[in-house]
C-alpha cells in the first residue's frame, strides 16, 4: 500500500472510531448528548476531529501553564470546550446541554478512543503479553542513543 493510501486508511480508522466514540457517549449520556440523525453525528465527529487537529494545538499552546500546573489534566477541560463547541455549531442537530455534561462526553470520548485505538493497533501504544524478552546481548559500540544525566 502507498503512503498516501495509509494515510487515507488511518484517517477513516480514527474517525470511525471518533464516531463510535461519541455514538456511546451519547448512549451513555442521552438526556444530555443528542443528535437527531445518525448523519448528524458522523458530521459532528467529523467536525470534532478538525476542530482537534487545528484548534486543540493552539489552545493547548495558550494553556500551557495551566497544562503544566495540572500535570496534563487541564486537557479535558480543552477537549469539553471543543465539544461544547461542536454542539453550539451544530446546535438544532447535535448539541451539548451543559458545559459539565460536555465535560463527562470528552471523559467518554478520550477512554473510549483510547481502548478502541489500542485495540485496532491504530496508537503508538502496545501491549506487551506475557514475560519480556531476553536481554540483548549485543556489545555495547556506542551507536546507541546517549542519556546526559
Amino acid at each position: 500500500m502507498q503512503p498516501g493510501q495509509k494515510k487515507l486508511v488511518r484517517f477513516l480508522q480514527s474517525w470511525i472510531i471518533s464516531t463510535l466514540a461519541v455514538a456511546l457517549a451519547a448512549m451513555i449520556l442521552p438526556n444530555h448528548i443528542h443528535y437527531e440523525t445518525k448523519f448528524a453525528l458522523v458530521f459532528a465527529s467529523l467536525l470534532l476531529g478538525i476542530l482537534n487537529a487545528f484548534v486543540r494545538p493552539i489552545l493547548m499552546l495558550i494553556a500551557l501553564p495551566l497544562l503544566i500546573f495540572t500535570l496534563g489534566l487541564f486537557t479535558l477541560v480543552i477537549n469539553a470546550l471543543l465539544l461544547y463547541f461542536v454542539g453550539y455549531l451544530l446546535r438544532p442537530s447535535f448539541y451539548v446541554d451543559t458545559f459539565g455534561y460536555a465535560f463527562l462526553g470528552a471523559l467518554i470520548i478520550s477512554i473510549i478512543t483510547v481502548i478502541l485505538n489500542i485495540m485496532t493497533g491504530n496508537s503508538n501504544v502496545r501491549v506487551q503479553r506475557g514475560p519480556p524478552g531476553p536481554p540483548n546481548n549485543k556489545k555495547n559500540d556506542g551507536d546507541g542513543p546517549v542519556i546526559d544525566v
